[in-house]
């Protein structure tokens, strides 16, 4: 049997805002357990990015976003064997409280100051919020 040839996958993560705060999860269970991280995850496929914001958001924190944007896009091996084409968007809080609506991948989600940021951070949220504070929007090995 032939080995399947390795190609990146398409990963979509969502800086949230609430009142200057951010949402952060802390992950477990797959690449980057231990770290936080925004909502986000697998493009599907024909998904719009915003669509996919959408419902990783509602999927994993149980909350409603709007006025989605684009951040940032990102060539994402720290994780190897993973490699990830990262494609970051911020958007605002609509509705809902967070909650894990995952257990077997988040511990918890809480709102952070974007200057108070909890370590240690999965890598897309550091191109993020070096993204927010430079404009930066352009990440490469």
């Amino acid at each position: 049997m032939a080995e399947e040839k390795q190609r990146p996958k398409v990963g979509v993560g969502v800086m949230i805002f609430k009142n200057g705060k951010v949402l952060l999860g802390k992950r477990k269970n797959a690449h980057g357990a231990g770290e936080y991280a925004w909502p986000g995850g697998h493009l599907e496929y024909m998904e719009s990015f915003e669509d996919c914001a959408k419902r990783e958001t509602m999927e994993e924190a149980g909350i409603e976003i709007d006025n989605i944007r684009f951040q940032l896009l990102a060539n994402l091996v720290k994780y190897a064997p993973s490699h990830y084409v990262h494609i970051g968007l911020v958007a605002d809080w609509k509705s809902g409280e967070p909650k894990v609506m995952e257990p077997d991948k988040c511990k918890g989600w809480d709102w952070y100051d974007i200057d108070k940021i909890p370590q240690p951070l999965f890598e897309s949220c550091k191109f993020s919020i070096e993204s927010f504070k430079t404009g930066k929007n352009y990440f490469d090995i």
